[in-house]
């Protein structure tokens, strides 16, 4: 079956969409880094179930940078003068489908990275070259006042986990389920929210 056409998902094809694009594009280079995009991308989602994680959260996980695939700016490389914002590429593919739980960590796993490095005195040192490159373009550190405003996010906690799982999901070769493993995780996720959203 060919995926859907990105003008014709529902709830009932959006995940066949989704694994279509990481079969597709799971392959490329993920930004400098000694993983590919859906190494990267698993990687973050098998730790967050290995450590006993809540769906939305590996959800969340798995799809934080499908806005990379399906962004009409491209995705990022070393070479990059400036952002191109895959993280509102990736929640606007995904809101109509997925509860704000998981939106609001894609959207945010960017600001989250700037959010961390103004907050905690440990994690800058902690980062990769090819993210300490992305930051600068997305801005460095949060300011004060920027801290102020994105502690107002409701689902603070759980965007600040997911990030946490994101700079995890790095290690060259380790062994993790393949995006088959999480469709029908992802299914139940949609339905719920698509039920609860009365469509």
């Amino acid at each position: 079956m060919s995926a859907p056409a990105r003008d014709n998902l529902t709830s009932k094809n959006i995940v066949a969409f989704l694994a279509d694009i990481f079969e597709r594009r799971g392959g490329e280079e993920y930004l400098g880094e000694p993983v590919t995009m859906a190494e990267h991308m698993l990687q973050g989602a098998h730790l967050a179930e290995q450590q006993g994680e809540a769906e939305a959260i590996i959800v969340a996980t798995l799809l934080h940078d499908i806005g990379h695939f399906t962004s009409e700016f491209g995705t990022f490389s070393m070479n990059d003068t400036k952002d191109k914002y895959h993280e509102v590429a990736g929640g606007r593919v995904l809101e109509r489908f997925f509860p704000s739980i998981v939106t609001d960590c894609v959207r945010q796993h960017v600001a989250a990275k700037r959010y961390i490095c103004a907050t905690d005195p440990d994690y800058f040192g902690q980062l990769s070259e090819a993210s300490i490159h992305s930051l600068k373009l997305q801005g460095g550190p949060m300011s004060a006042a920027e801290v102020a405003e994105f502690e107002k996010q409701p689902n603070l906690r759980e965007i600040v986990r997911v990030r946490h799982l994101d700079d995890a999901g790095k290690v060259a070769g380790m062994a993790t389920p393949g995006f088959e493993h999480y469709m029908p995780m992802l299914q139940r996720v949609v339905d719920a929210h698509c039920g609860a959203a009365g469509g």
